[in-house]
């Protein structure tokens, strides 16, 4: 479990990491470089979730070597599916990290929702919806692994 206290805010008591695939964690179908070493440090302090309609059929190559959970997800009610998804596991524990409009419920459901503005863009519906823009998914996984980073954005 992450915690992070807010000053002027409640504290983020954070469990689960849950993650789009394509257009945040990977671009064309590969994990981007970075990405690997900082979700095996994350792994130790919460559990990861990598959430895909799979597009490119590679997150399971891709994701071999990180201790997570894989979810593929039909094509359609993405973003029903998403949503469903970190309910089940407890939204008020998530932090979920995305770029896609089929993202937008889960940014907004969850305790903590990042869009990342990487090569893919960021739908406006998930800009809207998320608590934190953030430039790229290394920048983004570095907020949880400095997380005084996060405090000096969100406090109140």
């Amino acid at each position: 479990m992450l915690r992070i206290e807010l000053p002027g805010s409640t504290e983020l008591c954070l469990k689960d990491l849950v993650l789009d695939f394509n257009g945040t964690l990977a671009c064309d179908g590969e994990l981007i470089t970075g990405v690997r070493e900082r979700l095996l440090l994350l792994s130790k302090q919460l559990q990861i979730h990598v959430i895909t309609a799979d597009t490119f059929g590679s997150v399971g190559r891709e994701m071999t070597a990180v201790p997570c959970e894989t979810a593929i997800i039909p094509g359609e009610a993405q973003k029903e599916a998403k949503l469903r998804y970190i309910e089940e596991l407890g939204a008020q524990t998530v932090v979920a990290v995305g770029n896609g409009r089929n993202d937008q419920l889960m940014l907004k459901a969850a305790r903590l929702g990042m869009v990342i503005v990487q090569a893919e863009g960021a739908a406006i519906d998930a800009i809207l919806a998320a608590d934190l823009v953030v430039s790229d998914i290394l920048a983004a996984l570095d907020l949880l692994l400095k997380p005084q980073r996060l405090v000096a954005t969100l406090r109140m």
